[in-house]
């Protein structure tokens, strides 16, 4: 399993130098910028402390939309009690719902949003489901770095086999079958334009991997089927 840390417009290089540590210390090393604040500054280095590697090799991107374009499945975090989409993960359920996709997934990230405003809406409807991380008090909350820190040592045990070569069978992986429900959803006129669309492809996150499995089998069998 492969995990990719990413900060959407970090505006403080503090944070990012100690985000780096935080990953390094668990045993990541894929942190991804979106148009990130001087993350190379001299400040940023200070925090990051003997992991100035991992800010020198992060990769930075224009866009959210464009940091997932390898992600087979993405966790956004965000602590907004107005988020109505499928049951928010408790940050410490997250490796079970992990480990429950098999091998149908093997590029998992966890998206952090800016240090005042965190995700916008657009954002998190990139990701498959939102996560928080549960807190006895509402003030003081957790900044973007000691965040960063509670996901990678709650996922360091799953990051045991970072850099091992992923086993998903790409023709059985989750996005395989979003493309092909989506295929099916735009030929019988249930495309994104429609309600039942989204609250398809949210269930669809549920899935654990016997029955992401199975579905590809009727899915494949639908589309030859109205293919002629």
């Amino acid at each position: 399993m492969h995990f990719s840390f990413i900060l959407v417009e970090p505006a403080v290089p503090e944070n990012v130098g100690a985000a780096a540590r935080a990953i390094k210390t668990m045993g990541f090393s894929d942190l991804r910028l979106v148009n990130p604040c001087d993350y190379l500054s001299v400040n940023a280095r200070k925090l990051a402390h003997a992991s100035t590697d991992i800010l020198e090799n992060a990769n930075v991107f224009g866009s959210l939309q464009e940091a997932l374009h390898d992600i087979d499945f993405a966790f956004a975090t965000s602590a907004r009690d107005r988020w109505v989409k499928l049951d928010i993960i408790d940050s410490h359920h997250l490796p079970k719902f992990i480990k429950e996709k098999g091998d149908t997934i093997s590029k998992v990230a966890i998206v952090f949003g800016r240090e005042e405003s965190g995700l916008t809406n657009h954002e998190i409807n990139l990701c498959q489901r939102v996560t928080t991380i549960p807190l006895k008090t509402r003030y003081p909350s957790l900044n973007l770095a000691q965040s960063v820190m509670v996901y990678a040592y709650i996922l360091s045990d799953l990051g045991q086999e970072a850099n091992a070569t992923p086993k998903t069978d790409p023709g059985q992986s989750f996005q395989a079958l979003l493309k092909k429900i989506d295929a099916i959803m735009n030929t019988i006129d249930l495309g994104p334009d429609k309600l039942i669309y989204g609250r398809l492809m949210e269930r669809l996150s549920e899935l654990g991997e016997q029955d992401i499995k199975l579905l590809h089998s009727v899915t494949a069998a639908v589309i030859n089927k109205l293919n002629g």
